[in-house]
């Protein structure tokens, strides 16, 4: 009975590291289609793949940087408007 519970339990323990891996990956494409406007996916999309170079996305630096980069360029774009 022991060796049923332990094969019970791995194979409990490898189902969870599997569905926390994909809502790992699902997440970050749910924040961007829902929060993210369709004009700026792109320019996003290109930001966090130039901010991460290993094959993992590293989530939370990629959204700081594309947070910065985004309040730099309405930054800029106040700035022309305000020129006008």
């Amino acid at each position: 009975m022991s060796t049923f519970a332990a094969v019970i339990a791995i194979a409990v323990l490898v189902s969870l590291i599997i569905i926390v891996e994909l809502v790992a990956a699902v997440v970050p494409i749910i924040v961007i289609v829902t929060l993210v406007p369709a004009e700026e996916r792109i320019a996003l999309a290109q930001l966090l793949a130039n901010a991460d170079s290993s094959r993992r996305l590293r989530l939370w630096p990629a959204l700081r940087a594309a947070v910065i980069a985004r309040r730099l360029h309405q930054a800029s774009a106040g700035k022309e408007r305000s020129a006008l």
